[in-house]
């Protein structure tokens, strides 16, 4: 199904390739009326690379850019903690104010009940959106000190016009070197509407995605950025989630060849705390349906589908079996949903536990 380089061979299992903003939450309250706020670090590429390396121990790195102020070096402190390596962080000058490069922010409610969750991006002219090819010598990483798996997605893609230049350079790269590429659609109105819309998103993602091994992405993602119309059936919401799928699987696999693995959450929002949640994945010809949990009870949803992605690459990394992988990234993504914050805080014995079917008894 995937060819992956041996561990022995390389320094790091997975490396990201995206932007890491500041989220600023105001806890149980809205941001509007927020006097305070906790400061957490996050970003849909880099969230998966903290994913694999707290959760699932894995050894992980993220190429990024920061602005050379108090808040770049935060943002630093916040992704050490998390275990990540910065060493390939490029440090952009800062002007004083931020005119010409700055960190990004996002400020973040997490909703409850009938009152959906919120993102606010504040992001423009960000040191990572600013992150050109050239900056960055790929061969190096890629083939001297070796890189297992490279991720990264379509938030990043919608930042600039050079990010996707950047990403490209990434992706070809990792191709010659026979690092696995994935890619999480991640498909975001709010950051097209300024660059072209959605005929820029597919324009972008449609060329991207050549390079993709393992692709990622729910059915709006599909449909929004490559193009995959699905008609709708008459079957009922979770059957009808699933026939999509297969609808949209069978026109991206015709049109791309070079996907070997497709996979995406099922996930039907009740509430902003209560979502019937499941995944589905495609590989080697035939689909495998991870457990099914309805009525999943959610704190805060934000990087759910992220940790989705990093229990699905662990067990593809780890373990070499597609219907196992499916299980991990379920289990982690529900998991994470249960904690505040874009990252996870569960262990791998918690979601392993999760998948052999454990239940939410109290631990003494």
């Amino acid at each position: 199904m995937l060819s992956i380089r041996p561990a022995g061979e390389c320094r790091y299992d997975l490396v990201s390739l995206g932007e890491i903003m500041l989220r600023l939450d105001p806890g149980e309250g809205r941001v509007r009326t927020a006097r305070t706020f906790r400061a957490w670090e996050g970003g849909g590429e880099y969230n998966v690379a903290r994913g694999l390396r707290r959760c699932f121990g894995l050894r992980t790195a993220v190429v990024t850019a920061f602005a050379d102020n108090e808040v770049g070096r935060l943002l630093e402190d916040l992704v050490l903690q998390g275990g990540v390596d910065t060493s390939l962080v490029t440090w952009l000058p800062y002007d004083g104010v931020g005119r010409a490069v700055r960190n990004g922010l996002n400020f973040t409610e997490r909703g409850f009940g009938v009152r959906g969750a919120v993102g606010t991006s504040d992001r423009g002219h960000s040191a990572a959106s600013q992150l050109r090819a050239d900056q960055v010598d790929w061969d190096h990483l890629f083939g001297t000190l070796g890189v297992r798996w490279l991720h990264t997605g379509g938030i990043y893609a919608a930042l600039s016009e050079t990010t996707p230049e950047t990403m490209e350079a990434a992706m070809a790269a990792a191709a010659r070197h026979g690092t696995v590429v994935s890619y999480d659609l991640n498909y975001r109105p709010s950051l097209w509407r300024a660059v072209g819309g959605q005929d820029r998103a597919r324009e972008v993602n449609r060329r991207l995605a050549r390079y993709v091994d393992v692709m990622i992405g729910n059915e709006e993602d599909f449909t929004a950025s490559l193009g995959f119309e699905v008609p709708d059936t008459d079957a009922s919401l979770s059957q009808l989630e699933v026939a999509n799928f297969q609808r949209m699987i069978e026109a991206a696999t015709e049109a791309y060849a070079n996907f070997k693995v497709v996979a995406t959450t099922l996930r039907t929002v009740r509430t902003a705390t209560v979502n019937d949640w499941g995944a589905i994945a495609w590989g080697d010809g035939k689909f495998v349906e991870a457990t099914h949990r309805p009525g999943l009870e959610i704190m805060d949803r934000v990087g759910g589908g992220d940790s989705f992605a990093s229990g699905l690459i662990y067990g593809l990394l780890e373990k070499g079996d597609l219907a196992t992988a499916v299980e991990y990234g379920a289990a982690h993504g529900a998991l994470a949903m249960t904690t505040p914050g874009d990252t996870s805080m569960a262990s791998l014995r918690e979601v392993e536990a999760l998948v052999r079917g454990a239940g939410a008894r109290v631990q003494r």
